[in-house]
């Protein structure tokens, strides 16, 4: 077990991210509830999902897994990504949205309380002050026990911590960043942050969206199954991205050589890889059947070796992303944000 920051709260060093139960992945509530089971009777008490994930269905399953167990169970999900179509109020994170919002979530899980409410991405909209006085009242009410964000960059995680200092506000206690073999930029700035600020790390993605399986090689049609068949490569079809998923694809065959050298699976080095980080609390697997599970949970136990650490270094640089990145970007990144009028 790992603390989460400096909560107190301690947490299995494997997440288990719910985001493929439901339509998304698995619509098959049993099978679903099955694996949730597995991973709980495993040692596995933290369980991450959102409210977005097939249109909150994945909460509704593990609601529906918790039942009879909630206290045994450190129980994450999140607001922010739209809910509503069109409904421009339906989403964000304004203190209309996050006050209606948490009310579907728990209802959804079946609780009375969220043990870590996430805002999803960064909000460029709603006053910092505006979600974090909201989070706190939530705090206070008990609804929710801790709050956290995803994906933000290392200046507002300082100046969330500065806001909740100067206006007497809730503190984040925990980043939910991407992070992988291939997703290694935040090591320069948003770790180091973290780890200032005594904030908990929960990485998603760890396995790279499914290509640090060693299922897609250079050469060979995509598995059918595998997430980008089912439409989760859909953002990867610009010529920038479709040049950087090449390129993972030939360091996919460099990084097979180096867990054969080390005696354990692509899966197993890119899991170990993660929670080597100091700064890492736990790593969020996202399971879609049983049999994906049972293979994270059989390298729970796999460290890896100076040597091998080196290697990894010497194929994917510390510090840099070989991806397309995330869909999101920040607001500085805009065309207009970039360009004086005219």
């Amino acid at each position: 077990m790992r603390t989460l920051g400096r909560s107190g709260v301690h947490v299995s060093e494997y997440c288990l991210g719910a985001m493929m139960f439901g339509q998304w992945g698995n619509p098959d509530h049993d099978d679903s509830i099955r694996i949730i089971h597995r991973a709980l009777d495993a040692g596995i008490n933290f369980i991450d999902t959102a409210d977005v994930y097939s249109a909150g269905e994945s909460e509704e399953i593990v609601g529906k897994a918790i039942a009879g167990r909630r206290d045994d169970v450190v129980v994450a999900t999140k607001f922010f990504s739209p809910m509503g179509g069109e409904d421009p109020n339906m989403r964000g994170g304004s203190r209309r949205w996050i006050l209606r919002e948490v009310e579907n979530s728990l209802r959804r899980l079946g609780t009375d309380y969220i043990d870590l409410y996430q805002i999803h991405r960064p909000e460029d909209s709603a006053d910092l002050d505006e979600t974090l006085g909201a989070l706190t009242d939530l705090v206070r009410q008990g609804k929710v026990r801790y709050i956290g964000h995803s994906t933000w960059p290392a200046e507002r995680i300082v100046e969330a911590q500065w806001v909740s200092e100067g206006r007497q506000r809730e503190r984040y206690v925990c980043e939910q960043p991407p992070y992988s073999i291939f997703m290694r930029g935040i090591e320069r700035a948003v770790l180091p942050t973290c780890q200032k600020y005594g904030i908990g790390v929960i990485p998603w993605s760890p396995l790279a969206g499914g290509l640090l399986t060693g299922r897609h090689r250079k050469g060979q049609p995509m598995p059918e199954d595998s997430r980008m068949a089912r439409g989760f490569g859909a953002q990867h079809q610009s010529e920038r991205a479709k040049r950087a998923h090449e390129e993972r694809l030939d360091l996919v065959e460099q990084l097979l050589q180096v867990a054969s050298d080390a005696g354990v699976s692509l899966t197993h080095l890119a899991h170990a890889f993660v929670l080597e980080h100091p700064a890492v609390t736990s790593a969020i697997i996202g399971p879609r059947t049983m049999e994906q599970l049972n293979d994270a949970l059989a390298g729970a136990d796999v460290r890896l070796d100076e040597g091998t650490l080196d290697a990894i270094d010497n194929i994917v640089r510390p510090g840099t992303d070989v991806t397309a990145g995330d869909p999101w970007q920040p607001p500085g990144l805009a065309k207009e944000n970039r360009r004086r009028s005219r």
